[in-house]
């Protein structure tokens, strides 16, 4: 993450995605999100649902490989807050035992910490999972919450493996992915589902490329905690404050 962001009179992401003219930086603009806001899919219409006491980690902008990008970055505060967010809710769902369910929040909150661009940046999840192994004291502080080794070292996995597709796993790959399959399914799902905010649909989610099947209540609390959290940093509050907001927001509601 070292290019240098756009001017502010640059095109809208959407209008560069469009043309082919992305950066290697890319943040959300208001002109974007709206775009998002008018290609909402009728299919997350519904009233969100939000379990009760799920959990999100907010990464600091020191764990990132560029901190003065990861405030604004497609992959960097905000996403990987979200991303953490989304996998507890899909743990949750699914029975995941709280040790783990609380290790895969962790990892998910710096799954893209070790990022080089807001491109494909292959490598990018083994990074993120040798930093996440090399720091869990520190995220787990974080955290609140007491994480235990095999739950983190399981986890950690899942991290390494969060941006290789299963098609593209190498058989030391496929190895690993056999120690911890649902949580690997898990993240994965989890990150599919914040892919809202890219800025052209045939990028957005899809079912096909995953090994589990997200609940259809799901996607409706994955794009508004998108579009809530990126309208609230983008009128001026920090990211944490935006991400606090559109969470609180969202266990308001009925």
């Amino acid at each position: 993450m070292n290019s240098v962001p756009p001017k502010r009179n640059a095109p809208f992401l959407h209008a560069r995605a469009a043309a082919g003219t992305l950066g290697a930086h890319q943040s959300m603009d208001l002109g974007t999100l709206d775009w998002i806001c008018a290609n909402r899919p009728a299919f997350t219409n519904s009233r969100p649902r939000l379990p009760a006491g799920a959990l999100m980690l907010i990464p600091e902008a020191a764990w990132f490989s560029d901190p003065g990008q990861a405030g604004d970055s497609l992959h960097g505060i905000g996403h990987n807050a979200r991303v953490s967010f989304l996998v507890w809710v899909l743990a949750d769902a699914r029975a995941l035992d709280r040790d783990h369910a609380l290790a895969l929040c962790a990892a998910a909150a710096v799954h893209d910490c070790r990022r080089h661009n807001d491109r494909d940046d292959p490598g990018h999840g083994r990074r993120a999972a040798h930093w996440f192994t090399a720091h869990t004291d520190l995220v787990a502080a974080a955290s609140g919450h007491r994480l235990r080794p095999t739950p983190l070292a399981r986890a950690a996995l899942a991290a390494a493996l969060h941006d290789v597709p299963y098609e593209a796993f190498t058989p030391e790959q496929n190895d690993a992915y056999e120690q911890a399959p649902h949580l690997v399914d898990l993240l994965k799902a989890a990150d599919a589902l914040d892919r809202y905010r890219l800025p052209l649909t045939r990028w957005w989610p899809d079912p096909t490329r995953l090994r589990i099947a997200v609940p259809a209540w799901l996607h409706p609390l994955a794009f508004d905690l998108l579009v809530r959290s990126e309208k609230a940093r983008l009128q001026g509050a920090a990211p944490h404050e935006a991400l606090a907001h559109a969470r609180q927001s969202l266990t308001r509601e009925p």
